[in-house]
């Protein structure tokens, strides 16, 4: 800690940005990525990838097919489609996982499910909880990540005396510690209020899991009557007696429509089918608000009579307002792409950071012989920046290279694409700690331009789905990947370049420290 307040901030912000960064990176780089998470999906299942404009859909039709896949009196489900989801699906809840059905929703004939968990099931999870769900672990840190960011945002205003000078400087020095020190002072500034929105709204949407567990004793049912009193959630217990025919859906839908000032339906969830209680459930749609509305009604199912309407309070609209910021799931473009613009900002800010660590005690470390631990520091920092960045890339590749229906050693065609995703990852640390310096940060940038490209091209080869026809076609989501990948490639060669070129900028300054005038040079 230093001598003054501004010191001890300095410390705190430095060694905090060093342990947490490496988890922070990837919180950060996944989040952006879920910001296009169901133009992922559309990319990497092709047999999703279907044109929907927004036509009313019968659901009245499918109520058949929920007979055949549902057993009797299991609740069951039918997702409507979106332009961004064009598809709908039926599917309940059974003993192996959540069963589903995918239909066209223009001509209502079913189509190939998913093979890849993409961005919706696994960056996703990935990003609120790190796939690790013993002990809700992987939530907890992070959380703990969370509020860390926080921190780091405020302590690094406060340490920055000229924060708004340095906001509008970019020195092009031949030390690259400099630049680094500037563009992660920009990144910081430009990108400081959404940081700190993203982290503190992070942490409201797992607020109840933080809790601890003496807090439920003050809601009658513990945790669920917290989640019913918050959000009036409607129930009733199935009778056991045989039920009327199940009214129209479509009815229903209407009627909920009407009252959602023209809101269309989300989500039409069916309770006990065939039951004297039956009940079914209709959610409205998330897409128009920026709220991440949760006030459905409830119809009797053999009537078609609205059993209760869910009213929200204000405290709870608000926390839904604050979810719907994090989540960006309403249909309004520009801030998606503000979104995504200012995330990869967040993950050039932790990038920056790590460098500007490493080059700024490289000298120092070397000179008094602490190598080793600057070794590991920067091992860390490739593997968990640029390392990630190739895994990512990897799980993209081996998607489009995978035939379909492939398993091997038991496994799915999903859980391959996974396995090769954190091989990749663990390898990248392992070259991240096996080559000096800058050479590693340069070898990772090209190898993640040469995936991008080629993840571009696989995709064009095994689907047939090239940017012109993908446009032509009116496949919006997989011609942007395709292009973002391109820019990928792009950013990634270049980035490789600078580093190449500052590496060997460097390299007789380095040796003149080593061998001073007078000394014989071999």
């Amino acid at each position: 800690m230093g001598a003054t307040f501004r010191e001890s901030l300095n410390w705190l912000h430095t060694w905090t940005g060093l342990v947490v960064g490496v988890l922070l990176f990837a919180i950060v780089w996944t989040g952006t990525l879920c910001v296009f998470d169901r133009e992922i999906d559309r990319w990497m299942n092709p047999s999703t990838r279907l044109v929907y404009g927004g036509e009313p859909v019968s659901i009245d039709e499918l109520r058949a097919e929920a007979a055949k896949l549902s057993p009797r009196a299991a609740p069951w489900a039918i997702a409507l489609p979106t332009p961004r989801d064009p598809f709908l699906w039926i599917g309940y809840r059974a003993r192996t996982g959540f069963d589903r059905r995918f239909f066209d929703p223009a001509t209502l004939k079913p189509v190939a499910a998913p093979e890849s968990w993409a961005g919706t099931r696994f960056l996703f999870p990935f990003h609120y909880s790190l796939h690790i769900k013993i002990w809700n672990l992987g939530i907890w840190l992070v959380g703990f990540a969370g509020a860390a960011m926080v921190a780091l945002c405020v302590s690094g205003v406060i340490i920055h005396r000229k924060i708004f000078a340095d906001f509008f400087t970019l020195r092009r020095s031949r030390q690259p510690q400099r630049l680094l020190l500037d563009l992660h002072n920009g990144a910081g500034a430009l990108g400081f209020v959404f940081h700190i929105v993203m982290a503190f709204t992070g942490l409201t949407i797992l607020a109840s899991v933080y809790f601890p567990s003496g807090v439920w004793v003050a809601f009658d049912g513990g945790r669920a009557g917290y989640v019913r009193e918050t959000y009036d959630v409607f129930s009733r217990p199935r009778l056991g007696q045989p039920g009327g025919p199940l009214a129209s859906l479509d009815a229903m839908v209407e009627t909920a429509r009407k009252e959602w000032d023209g809101l269309g339906p989300g989500l039409v969830r069916v309770f006990y089918d065939g039951d004297a209680n039956a009940y079914v459930e209709v959610r409205p749609s998330i897409e128009r608000e920026v709220e991440m509305r949760t006030d459905p009604f409830y119809f009797d199912a053999a009537t078609g009579t609205v059993l209760h309407r869910t009213q929200i309070r204000p405290t709870s609209q608000f926390q839904q307002y604050l979810t719907g910021l994090h989540f960006v799931q309403f249909r309004h473009w520009t801030l998606r792409w503000l979104f995504f613009g200012l995330g990869l900002l967040g993950c050039l800010l932790i990038a920056t950071g790590f460098l500007f660590w490493v080059e700024s005690r490289r000298k120092a470390h070397e000179a008094a012989g602490k190598a080793a631990s600057l070794r590991l520091v920067e091992g860390l920092a490739v593997g968990s920046t640029a390392g990630l960045v190739v895994a990512t890339l990897a799980f993209f590749v081996v998607n489009r290279l995978l035939p379909p229906g492939a398993t091997w050693l038991g496994a799915a065609r999903y859980e391959l694409e996974i396995w090769a995703f954190f091989a990749v990852w663990v390898l990248s640390f392992a070259h991240g700690w096996g080559r000096r310096g800058s050479v590693a940060w340069s070898e990772q940038c090209w190898i993640a331009a040469g995936l991008a490209g080629l993840a571009v091209i696989l995709n064009a080869l095994t689907t047939g789905d090239h940017i012109p026809r993908a446009l032509a076609d009116g496949k919006l989501a997989v011609a942007g990947m395709d292009l973002m990948l391109l820019a990928a490639a792009a950013a990634a060669a270049v980035t490789a370049w600078r580093l190449h070129r500052n590496r060997l900028s460097a390299a007789p300054e380095r040796r003149h420290l080593h061998h001073p005038v007078g000394s014989q040079v071999p």
